[in-house]
């Protein structure tokens, strides 16, 4: 970030990594607009970050709506005159099996894990052409690139994503603008306490610093994609192995969280009702 008191736009800055990224920006002198729904989170937040950046300020909407996404980009340009890097990093989680969610839900998911980077991508692409510069951040899962038990919904998100950034990588040839991908394996946040049911996942969590950092790597070093945290085994072998062996990954997943027969059963019985998918499941 060679632009002095550069302006970073950080959705999603409420909590987990959107507060340690956009608070990390701060510190390092950049003025920070942190967006989320918990305005009580983002003033908290704000505190800490003027102590080092004192024009930095919080917007607080629902990215899941086109007008509040287009909307806080306008926003930034308004007060601050410049955009220097779009962090999106808003999310929302969905661990439920497919046939317990509804329509309605994977909609909301599209909006705002992925719909919304669009939404803000191409409100801040204007201003970075003006400027002749400018980073975009797309804050991705690993759970696009090997799918968990329960999680289709979500890594449908999160490869849309992948593949709208990989796509402004060739697209934004030329332009000043770079456009970076973060995959984020497990990290510690309270995403873990909103799913609808138990995960499966039991190693090791990682703080949301390990994210930071690679967001970072993507602005200062012009990254096209970054894997956090870096050098994990565990991840590297199992986008290996969704390569080189796919059949030994979907038994691995099926062993990880096995799909109970008396669940598709349940499904089953719905089905004869005339019930589409989610319906009358919570009640049984």
């Amino acid at each position: 970030m060679s632009q002095r008191n550069p302006v970073v736009l950080v959705t999603g800055a409420s909590s987990g990594i959107g507060y340690a990224t956009a608070l990390a920006f701060a510190e390092r002198g950049a003025r920070v607009v942190g967006v989320a729904r918990r305005e009580e989170r983002l003033r908290e937040l704000m505190e800490r970050c003027r102590a080092h950046a004192p024009e930095s300020f919080h917007l607080v909407g629902d990215l899941g709506e086109r007008a509040v996404a287009e909307g806080v980009v306008d926003e930034t340009l308004a007060r601050c005159g410049r955009l220097d890097v779009l962090v999106n990093n808003a999310g929302v989680t969905k661990h439920k099996h497919v046939y317990h969610t509804s329509a309605d839900e994977v909609e909301r998911v599209m909006r705002v894990n992925f719909m919304s980077c669009v939404w803000t991508t191409f409100a801040a692409i204007p201003a970075m052409l003006r400027q002749g510069s400018g980073t975009i951040v797309n804050v991705s899962s690993f759970a696009s690139k090997v799918v968990p038990p329960r999680e289709p919904v979500y890594a449908a998100s999160k490869a849309a994503m992948d593949a709208f950034t990989e796509g402004l990588w060739s697209e934004l040839e030329g332009s000043g603008i770079h456009a970076g991908l973060v995959v984020v394996g497990p990290i510690d946040t309270e995403i873990w306490d909103k799913l609808e049911e138990p995960p499966a996942f039991r190693g090791r969590k990682y703080p949301p610093r390990v994210v930071t950092d690679a967001i970072f790597e993507v602005v200062a070093k012009r990254r096209y994609e970054v894997t956090a945290p870096r050098r994990n085994p565990q991840l590297a072998l199992a986008r290996l192995l969704r390569l080189l062996a796919p059949g030994l990954v979907r038994r691995g997943v099926r062993r990880m969280d096995p799909v109970p027969p008396e669940l598709v059963e349940a499904a089953r019985r719905r089905a004869e009702q005339g019930l589409r998918l989610g319906q009358g499941a919570a009640r049984e």
